[in-house]
C-alpha cells in the first residue's frame, strides 16, 4: 500500500474545490483501496504517543471563526481498535496508549479524507504526535509502522511543509514568500533524493521561518521513516504555496509517480 503525506492548509479546503482538492481527489481515484487508514495530524500534538482504539470515532472541530458550514460537517467513517493494537504491537518498545474516549478525527484527518475518499467508507484509526519526543523518535516509529503497508494499510501524514500562520497573508492566496519558496524547494530534494535525511533540512537558514513549532512538519517525518524502511525517495504529487506562509506540498510513497498538481512558480518576495 503507498504512504503519503498532505499539505493540509485551511480546514475550509474540507468543503472548497481548489487545484489541492482536486489533487486529493485524484490521489484518492489512483489508490488501491485500503482495509484502513492509519492518520498523523499535526493537530493532535500531545504529552504522549496514543492511538485512537474506538469503532466509532466522533468528528472533533478543532477550530474557532469559521462558517457554521464547516461546524456543521461530519464524517462518519468507522474506526478499527484491531488497527489500534496492531499499532501497540508493532511501536514496541515506544510505549503508545489505547485512546477509547478523549479524541476522534480532527480536521487534518477529515478535511483531507473528505477528498481522498469522500464516501467516509474506510476506517481510520489518528495516532498522536508525542510533543516531548526528539525528531529522531518520530522518524524510528515511522519505520516501525512500515508492516501495515503490507497488509492494506494507508498511512496518512497531515500538516504543511511550511507553516507559520504568524506571518500569514491572506492577500497572497496563491503566493508564497521567498523564504518559504526557497524551503519547501529544499523540502522536495531532500524528499526526492534521501528522505531518511531530513534532520538536515532544519538547519536551513530560512528553517526558523518556516517551521517556527514542530507540529505540522513532524507528520512528513513519518513518511521519511516509511521511506528509509522501503530505502525508497518519495514523489511529489501536488506542490504550492498559499497565504505567503503555508505551502501545500504533498508527497507519495509508492503507487502514481508522476506529478498530478504542479502549480507557477508563484511567489511574494516579503
Amino acid at each position: 500500500m503507498p504512504s503519503v503525506f498532505i499539505g493540509h492548509g485551511s480546514p475550509m479546503n474540507a468543503l472548497q474545490a481548489n487545484r489541492f482538492t482536486r489533487a486529493w481527489r485524484e490521489l484518492g481515484r489512483s489508490l488501491p483501496r485500503p482495509r484502513a487508514i492509519l492518520a498523523v495530524s499535526a493537530h493532535w500534538y500531545a504529552d504522549e504517543t496514543r492511538v485512537t482504539a474506538m469503532s466509532h470515532p466522533r468528528v472533533i472541530h478543532d477550530f474557532s471563526g469559521f462558517p457554521q458550514e464547516l461546524f456543521a460537517f461530519r464524517y462518519p467513517a468507522d474506526g478499527s481498535p484491531e488497527l489500534a493494537c496492531e499499532v501497540l504491537d508493532l511501536a514496541r518498545p515506544a510505549p503508545v496508549r489505547l485512546d477509547r474516549d478523549s479524541w476522534g478525527l480532527d480536521h487534518g484527518t477529515w478535511s483531507v479524507l473528505a477528498h481522498v475518499f469522500p464516501d467516509a467508507d474506510v476506517p481510520v484509526v489518528q495516532l498522536s504526535i508525542h510533543a516531548g519526543a526528539p525528531l529522531e523518535y518520530h522518524l524510528d516509529l515511522g519505520r516501525r509502522l512500515a508492516p501495515l503497508r503490507d497488509s492494506g494499510v494507508l498511512i496518512l501524514g497531515s500538516g504543511n511543509v511550511v507553516h507559520n500562520l504568524r506571518l500569514v497573508d491572506f492577500r497572497a492566496q496563491d503566493q508564497g514568500y521567498d523564504w518559504a519558496v526557497r524551503f519547501d524547494h529544499e523540502v522536495r530534494r531532500i524528499m526526492q533524493t534521501r528522505p531518511w535525511d531530513i534532520a538536515s533540512v532544519l538547519s536551513h537558514p530560512d528553517a526558523r521561518l518556516a517551521v517556527p513549532t514542530p507540529e505540522h512538519f513532524l507528520p512528513l517525518v513519518y513518511l521519511c521513516g516509511l521511506c528509509a524502511q522501503a530505502e525508497q525517495a518519495a514523489t511529489a504529487f501536488a506542490e504550492g504555496a498559499t497565504f505567503g506562509s503555508l505551502t501545500m506540498t504533498s508527497f507519495l510513497l509508492g503507487g502514481i509517480s508522476a506529478p498530478i498538481a504542479t502549480p507557477p512558480d508563484a511567489r511574494t518576495s516579503a
